[in-house]
């Protein structure tokens, strides 16, 4: 959710006023909404901010987006009790999540953001982002792991939809994925007989790693 539902629900559960004093605090035109006097209990957004005849009762949150090279060795988590989490990477951020998790062995493009609407949109896969990868397989994969790959594959009692795969160069692969199931592509190379030796994420959506270096952080202009 990107709001509180409404102004009236904010001063009533998080102020703790009653109903009665609520509605009147509205009425009365003794809130501003950013600055804004306001008489109707209007939708109320994560950034912005309500004072009641000029003191401050909630500040406004800046949303923030950001996209990260998560280098491998690291779990895509900001959980500080999870070992090797990212939590001091980002040190000077409060309060944000992570779009699109990546394996411990696994390095390459996070995108991170307090705006949970945002972050539901890149994860949900009814919205089916685009990710694009590149993958160095244990030996250079011949015709039929293309195909069977690109058609999809058998992991565990889930077929993975078809996607897309082209061999680069030696052994390496491009894949895109408009799916995220755990592990998915070490797990689709297994079952077809090849070992996945490094996995990159270059793209999720329009968001490219671009020339971000290993534990480098950008901020995105949405």
């Amino acid at each position: 959710m990107s709001f509180y539902r409404r102004i009236k629900y904010f001063l009533v559960h998080t102020l703790m006023l009653s109903n009665k004093e609520a509605q009147s605090l509205i009425e009365s035109g003794q809130l501003s909404l950013d600055g804004e006097i306001i008489r109707e209990n209007f939708f109320l957004k994560d950034e912005q901010e309500i004072r009641r005849n000029g003191e401050l009762l909630r500040t406004g949150k800046k949303n923030i987006y950001l996209k990260f090279y998560k280098p491998s060795g690291f779990q895509s988590s900001l959980n500080k009790t999870v070992a090797d989490n990212l939590s001091s990477f980002f040190k000077d951020y409060e309060g944000l999540a992570i779009a699109g998790r990546l394996d411990k062995a696994s390095e390459g493009l996070l995108l991170l953001s307090n705006d949970g609407k945002w972050v539901e949109e890149l994860c949900n896969p009814n919205f089916e982002k685009e990710k694009e990868y590149e993958v160095i397989l244990n030996k250079k994969p011949d015709a039929t792991f293309l195909n069977d790959f690109s058609k999809g594959v058998k992991i565990g009692a889930y077929i993975t939809k078809a996607c897309f795969c082209e061999l680069k160069e030696g052994n390496t692969i491009g894949v895109i994925l408009k799916e995220g199931k755990n592990r998915q592509i070490r797990k689709m190379c297994k079952t077809l007989g090849y070992e996945v030796l490094s996995l990159k994420r270059l793209r999720i959506g329009d968001q490219l790693l671009d020339n971000l270096k290993s534990g480098e952080i950008e901020l995105i202009k949405i």
